[in-house]
């Protein structure tokens, strides 16, 4: 089968990425034909693993600079169409489509006219439905549920995303709910695959509690902080750890300041060694606002890493089973997180049960497990796709 990925950006850090390329290495290496679209580039070199057998292609390279916004192309399309805008303003990466980045898409998917197309987020997967050929098999892949985009996002997607051969979704719940909300539509659960579940277990020794994502509003690490002053005052001699980069930065730093955690709690910024660096935690945290399904979370576990997270919507609930393999906090609750984190980290045996249980829940989620899954759908998808030629 002829298999092409598409990524807003293909070069940046994420766990849509990441997911991306564990799959596109898969089929590469199950004997398909695959490429990886990236929409822009703006680094020399990917930042996760991609088979070389895998080909690598960039629509817009912007290494040299973002040109000067123009007048979409969306607006010029919008009158003539009668769809209103190819990428709604609520898109939460709406300001990557300038019109020259725009004009690359849109040209390149109405040049497509065989294989497989997985388009891989709101505004792809939007393009997709409306320049893509129909004698492409047409999949969108949703990273977050239906609830948390924006409403003129969520009119968007539920006018358009009918037209595809399969929408894919990461839970259970958001199965339920894309199938409410757009009948007739075949909508698949497959959940993302880690890269390896056979990783290094935390030996439950250090004084570590690890978190890791884009330093954005949706992580809650503004959250995460001040429960973890609460666990500083019992145990001062425990650290927190946090991965990632992103514009909430300085907010912080400052925060971590007026907390008094500058002993505590450190913004570690990017690593490519998360895996090590989770081997050497004891806990992890996860302090999001909502997801999708969280794949760092995930990652963590393989680490036989026991997990103190909110339930948000939606994911950490379809994976974690509260008592068993981590504790599940209400969503937006610091206190409660906090005294979840004082629970696990005065109990090593309860960590040391806990993560053992994590390690085997993972399971699920290894590459031998979920990509078979993908590889039949597709197969699934064309077999119709050629009947009704």
């Amino acid at each position: 089968m002829k298999i092409r990925y598409m990524l807003l950006h293909a070069y940046g850090m994420g766990g849509t990425i990441r997911t991306v390329f564990n799959q596109a290495n898969a089929m590469v290496a199950a004997g398909h034909d695959v490429e990886v679209v990236s929409v822009v580039r703006r680094r020399d070199e990917p930042q996760f693993h991609l088979d070389p057998r895998v080909r690598l292609h960039t629509l817009v390279d912007q290494r040299g600079g973002i040109e000067p916004d123009k007048p979409s192309l969306g607006g010029r399309l919008a009158g003539r169409l009668g769809r209103g805008p190819i990428v709604p303003s609520g898109e939460f990466a709406a300001e990557y489509f300038t019109a020259q980045v725009e004009r690359a898409t849109v040209g390149y998917m109405s040049k497509i006219k065989d294989g497989i197309l997985v388009t891989t987020r709101p505004a792809l997967n939007l393009m997709a439905a409306r320049f893509v050929s129909r004698s492409v098999v047409r999949v969108a892949q949703e990273h977050m549920n239906l609830a948390t985009h924006l409403p003129d996002v969520r009119q968007a997607l539920l006018r358009h995303y009918g037209v595809f051969d399969a929408v894919a979704v990461l839970t259970n719940t958001d199965r339920e709910e894309y199938e409410r909300a757009l009948p007739g539509t075949y909508v698949v659960r497959i959940p993302n695959a880690v890269h390896s579940v056979e990783q290094p277990h935390s030996d439950q020794t250090s004084k570590i509690v690890i978190a890791a994502g884009r330093l954005f509003y949706q992580k809650g690490f503004d959250l995460l902080l001040p429960a973890f002053a609460e666990v500083v005052r019992h145990h001062p001699d425990w650290q927190l750890r946090i991965f990632g980069t992103g514009q909430k930065k300085n907010q912080l730093r400052r925060q971590i300041e007026q907390l008094r955690l500058y002993n505590n709690a450190y913004l570690m910024g990017r690593t490519d060694r998360l895996d090590e660096e989770m081997t050497k935690a004891s806990l992890f945290v996860l302090s999001s606002r909502f997801e999708g399904l969280p794949m760092v979370m995930i990652e963590a576990m393989t680490h036989a890493l026991p997990v103190v997270s909110f339930d948000c919507p939606t994911g950490p609930a379809d994976v974690i089973t509260h008592g068993r393999d981590g504790l599940l906090v209400p969503p937006g609750d610091v206190d409660g997180l906090a005294q979840a984190m004082l629970k696990l980290i005065g109990d090593r045996d309860a960590r040391l049960r806990m993560g053992a249980q994590a390690a085997e829940t993972v399971r699920d989620y290894a590459p031998e497990a979920v990509m078979p899954r993908w590889e039949a759908l597709f197969e699934e998808l064309s077999r119709k796709k050629q009947a009704r030629r």
